[in-house]
């Protein structure tokens, strides 16, 4: 069983950045995809961000692209999400989940399906401030 791990959350002024992580217990990069899923408070959980393990190829939502960034590091186990130009509209709590590629891109396509994927982890809360 996969096991997630997020961290880097916290209370930043509206402009701010932030850096998340996610280290994973189980790296499956070969066939393998990850990303982060945010819920606001009194909002539907959404998709923000993926990345295909194997290619590197990634996929943003279009609330927060051109400002967040998810990369990985493969020595680490690990997925980032880079934060820059946070909206308080950016608070929510934030959930790294991994998954196979093909739930990730039914997510990614809008068309569903989160739930499928078999590996969450607990969250971590980020504030944004105006």
């Amino acid at each position: 069983q996969v096991h997630l791990a997020e961290s880097g959350g916290g209370s930043v002024e509206a402009g701010g950045s932030l850096n998340l992580s996610c280290a994973s217990s189980e790296y499956t990069y070969e066939s393998g995809c990850m990303g982060w899923h945010r819920q606001g408070p009194g909002k539907e959980r959404e998709w923000v961000a993926a990345i295909n393990l194997g290619t590197s190829n990634t996929y943003y939502a279009d609330s927060v692209k051109g400002r967040f960034t998810i990369s990985q590091d493969h020595a680490k186990n690990t997925v980032y999400l880079r934060m820059n130009s946070l909206k308080p509209e950016d608070s929510a709590m934030y959930y790294c989940a991994a998954g196979s590629c093909p739930v990730w891109y039914r997510v990614v396509a809008g068309r569903g399906g989160s739930d499928r994927l078999p590996a969450w982890g607990q969250g971590t809360l980020v504030t944004v401030s105006s």
